[in-house]
């Protein structure tokens, strides 16, 4: 069976597709993600998505970026920490207009990519997914793809394959909130004596 699956990153998109491919679902890649920023970044994480979809003979869709629709989305939240609202408004954002696709394109199911990340929080992904399934009457596949040292798995993959693998969640606000909390580690270890 097809399932449209959000793609974030090529690395993610590793163990989702095999463990899609083992239970015999076909996955199909959608890489729609306006909240990456800059554009450089942007790029590379799309190329690389390109690269596996080549390399494991997948169909992708890449979606054109609409950066003014998601920053209207996340207004007001720009402040908040990573796992936050704004966060879950994102993932909400992304996950609709796969949702969007797949209804418009005649799939029966889709999900997402995100829960490779032991990061995200599944249990919310699987929340926001499956509302806005029921919106669109469409199915939702909760896969938790962390489980089972899924995302050591991933970083397996992606250096076997030679995918390049970003250091954080994409969005401008997550870049700074990674760095404030690297800067306060290095404090915290220099201040130990």
């Amino acid at each position: 069976m097809l399932v449209l699956l959000h793609v974030c990153c090529a690395p993610d998109a590793t163990v989702a597709v095999e463990r899609l491919h083992e239970e015999g679902y076909e996955p199909v890649l959608y890489f729609c993600n306006p909240n990456i920023q800059p554009e450089s970044e942007y790029i590379k994480r799309q190329q690389a998505t390109v690269q596996l979809s080549n390399l494991w003979n997948l169909h992708l869709i890449l979606e054109e970026p609409d950066i003014d629709s998601w920053n209207k989305q996340i207004r007001g939240l720009e402040s908040m920490p990573e796992g936050s609202l704004r966060c879950a408004k994102c993932i909400e954002f992304r996950l609709r207009l796969t949702a969007e696709y797949a209804k418009k394109n005649g799939f029966q199911i889709f999900s997402t990519t995100l829960t490779t990340s032991p990061k995200k929080n599944a249990k919310l992904i699987f929340e926001i997914g499956e509302n806005i399934a029921r919106e669109y009457k469409i199915d939702y596949l909760h896969r938790d793809f962390k489980k089972k040292n899924g995302f050591s798995r991933s970083v397996q993959l992606s250096r076997k394959l030679g995918l390049y693998r970003q250091n954080y969640c994409g969005c401008i606000y997550s870049i700074r909130t990674d760095r404030a909390e690297g800067v306060r580690r290095e404090n915290i270890c220099n201040n130990k004596g």
